[in-house]
């Protein structure tokens, strides 16, 4: 496995990482992730080099070798360029020597076409060649202005990208949107899967409405009464995210005491809306750090709606995996963004919340008092989030379809 983010590190892809080896591990199988030895966007080598983890519930070991250190972290984008070069290269010697000789080797998108290396030991190794692809390049880039659309240097990305995804042996996508983006890259239907990514907490939602003893306390540690509806947005609030119609919506709903904004993470548009909540001088909103996973169900249960948001340029490029904790929480998403995105699908389809279009900040402070109006309402929804989860987006099932992909795929080849 290889991605830069990885066990012990809590950003969502090492989560992912973490949670599919542990799956692969309880099969008796023999898993190791080449990552980086930073935490990601820190600077400096704080993880050990090697690290074994011998899973309880199975025969299976989890090697964990690490390799570089981020020496500039995200202080900009040659400096990101430096950092992505180091591990490319001491990776790519780890996984072409690595012994015993790699069967599969699954590569996410952190750093950016990674895969090289997954196709590299295909051809060198013999070793099947599975991408994750979490994020879509070179349309990220593009998506978030670091690469010009048209230019020479993106036309040589993107083929850079087909190619990568012309020579692996499966190609994952994270939602029914993304696949459609990468089957227009030229992806053989065949080798092409949609699994999303699953339930994080793992822990049942309390009956609606319901919550738990951690929940209630941070409630009170947030300055929430009993009786507030309070409306979280959970983990990374980042370039792909409409932060500016949260913000704006936010403001139309200043008077509302009794609507509490919590927003618990970081992101590069997090100190945007920190601006925005003292520029507009709200006493109703906030932002705290990340919680520990361990705390993430007590966190996602002490709101009573999630905010999950996507920036139109982003649509089919990135997929939020906090929606799915979000469903397992029993709480309902009011979602900001396009409707034909998974998240906009599978509200649709399972009517677990609300939709409103991008700039539509009048709409989304109507859906949030109405909601906070209506608290019936809104536990019908949680309900019909709950309900959706078992068979679609709990970890056993998402995993399930993972580990049926990799020993499906995994033959040896000699």
């Amino acid at each position: 496995m290889l991605n830069q983010p990885f066990f012990p590190d809590v950003v969502a892809t090492a989560q992912m990482g973490k949670d599919l080896a542990d799956a692969l591990t309880a099969r008796g199988h023999r898993v190791t992730a080449v990552a980086s030895r930073s935490i990601y966007g820190q600077t400096g080598a704080t993880l050990p080099a090697r690290q074994t983890v011998a899973d309880p519930a199975g025969p299976g070991v989890l090697h964990i070798h690490r390799v570089g250190s981020n020496i500039f972290g995200k202080r900009g984008v040659a400096a990101r360029l430096f950092d992505f070069g180091l591990y490319y290269a001491l990776a790519g010697w780890k996984v072409l020597t690595l012994r015993p000789r790699p069967d599969v080797v699954i590569s996410f998108t952190t750093p950016p076409y990674v895969a090289l290396l997954g196709v590299a030991a295909r051809w060198l190794r013999g070793a099947r060649s599975v991408y994750w692809v979490m994020d879509l390049y070179p349309d990220v880039g593009v998506a978030g202005g670091v690469f010009r659309a048209g230019s020479p240097l993106t036309g040589v990305l993107e083929a850079l990208g087909r190619f990568v995804i012309g020579r692996s042996d499966a190609v994952v996508a994270l939602g029914r949107c993304m696949a459609e983006r990468i089957g227009a890259k030229g992806c053989r239907t065949d080798h092409l899967r949609v699994i999303t990514v699953w339930d994080a907490t793992g822990v049942p939602p309390p009956p609606a409405g319901a919550r738990t003893e951690g929940s209630e306390r941070l409630r009170r540690a947030w300055g929430a009464s009993p009786s507030d509806l309070v409306v979280m947005y959970s983990g990374n609030m980042g370039l792909a995210h409409d932060a500016a119609t949260i913000c704006q919506a936010m403001g139309l709903l200043s008077d509302r005491a009794d609507i509490r904004f919590v927003f618990v993470g970081g992101g590069k548009r997090r100190a945007a809306v920190e601006r925005a909540i003292a520029a507009a001088g709200l006493t109703n909103a906030a932002y705290h750090e990340y919680v520990p996973r361990e705390r993430l169900a007590d966190s996602l249960g002490a709101a009573d709606v999630h905010l999950v948001s996507i920036d139109p340029a982003y649509a089919g490029l990135v997929v939020p995996s906090k929606l799915y904790s979000v469903l397992a929480a029993g709480r309902p998403v009011v979602y900001v963004g396009p409707a034909g995105t998974e998240i906009g699908l599978t509200i649709a389809e399972h009517g677990c919340g609300r939709a409103v279009a991008n700039g539509d900040a009048a709409g989304l402070a109507r859906a949030l008092a109405e909601l906070a109006d209506d608290r019936a309402a809104a536990d019908a929804l949680g309900r019909a989030a709950a309900a959706c989860v078992p068979g679609r987006y709990d970890r056993a099932s998402c995993l399930g379809r993972w580990v049926e992909l990799v020993e499906g795929i995994g033959a040896p080849r000699r």
